[in-house]
């Protein structure tokens, strides 16, 4: 399910994109970097956040895989 990031506080989607970048916890650059990062592709509205009802997690994924998203990671999003 599609949840519009601008529906969150940014308090809370801070939170939701820093679990989502460290996840898991492979990458050795900043976190605040990769957070700044995908907060700007939700801005540009190359990514966007999603619920998945079966795993309970959120999950950012590409516009482009919006419509099915996968349950696990996102190209360009760390």
């Amino acid at each position: 399910m599609h949840i519009p990031h601008t529906n969150l506080s940014p308090a809370t989607l801070r939170a939701v994109v820093q679990e989502f970048v460290t996840r898991d916890g492979t990458d050795y650059s900043s976190v605040e970097r990769r957070v700044e990062n995908v907060l700007r592709q939700l801005e540009a509205g190359r990514v966007e956040l999603h619920f998945d009802d079966q795993t309970e997690t959120c999950n950012i994924v590409t516009v482009e895989d919006g419509e099915n998203p996968p349950t696990d990671d996102v190209n360009g999003c760390r």
